[in-house]
């Protein structure tokens, strides 16, 4: 199965949104709370450029956020990366 990674903060509107997203496709993920956690908020910024919540990985590669995963969602390119991601596994 890919490893999907989501960094979030707990009072994250957009965060709920995309675990609840992950969740209904029945996508396991594993998630960073990084609220009052300085380390996992600076290795979040460091592996994905970004400084907002969520931050999503699929495969160690950067989705994005919650826009993005939906609009992955939209595209098939979802769907693309954890395919890909499960056969080079």
């Amino acid at each position: 199965m890919t490893h999907v990674q989501i960094y979030t903060k707990g009072y994250c509107p957009f965060c709920k949104k995309a675990k609840a997203t992950l969740n209904d496709l029945g996508v396991n993920f594993e998630e960073f709370e990084i609220t009052n956690d300085t380390k996992l908020t600076q290795e979040m910024q460091m592996r994905s450029n970004r400084k907002t919540v969520p931050q999503i990985f699929v495969g160690g590669q950067h989705l994005g956020g919650n826009d993005d995963l939906q609009a992955s969602l939209n595209d098939g390119s979802f769907k693309k990366l954890l395919t890909a991601q499960t056969t080079a596994a």
